[in-house]
């Protein structure tokens, strides 16, 4: 099995790019980081870490790391993109809140089990699929219920 290195620089080679020691630092902060994040806070961790790498760079190298398969974009949230890690890790959906912006992430066997039942039923080949229910999370169904409001 390849390393996320590996899998990066031979993505890299088959598009005629080259595996720069930027990409290899923000491949390593992506990697480091255990939460989903957004280019601009991807950029400013390795800005506080004295790392000599343009926003610009950040922002190119992101749709590599998600066309080389080692990251995904999850649901939009608060009006920015979010990407979290894949490669070597389970599929799951969200739930995303819309007040506050908390991503919570979920596994259910029987999701997975009626995705390929109904890519079967009608002779499709899955390459993607994501699952992200909006909403509003606990924490703030309980705010909004103390001010009098509503959930809509």
């Amino acid at each position: 099995m390849l390393t996320k290195e590996e899998k990066f620089n031979s993505y890299l080679k088959s598009k005629g790019l080259k595996f720069t020691p930027e990409r290899k630092i923000i491949l390593e902060e992506v990697f480091s980081l255990r939460k989903h994040f957004n280019a601009d806070q991807l950029f400013e961790k390795l800005h506080k870490k004295n790392k000599q790498i343009s926003r610009a760079t950040v922002y190119r190298t992101l749709p590599l790391l998600v066309e080389s398969g080692l990251i995904i974009e999850t649901l939009r949230c608060q009006g920015k993109v979010s990407y979290e890690q894949i490669f070597g890790h389970k599929h799951h959906g969200h739930l995303v809140c819309i007040k506050c912006g908390r991503i919570i992430e979920f596994r259910d066997e029987r999701i997975e089990r009626l995705q390929e039942e109904v890519c079967k039923k009608h002779n499709f080949k899955p390459v993607e699929h994501r699952l992200g229910i909006r909403g509003y999370c606990s924490g703030c169904l309980a705010r909004m219920n103390k001010k009098g409001s509503r959930a809509r």
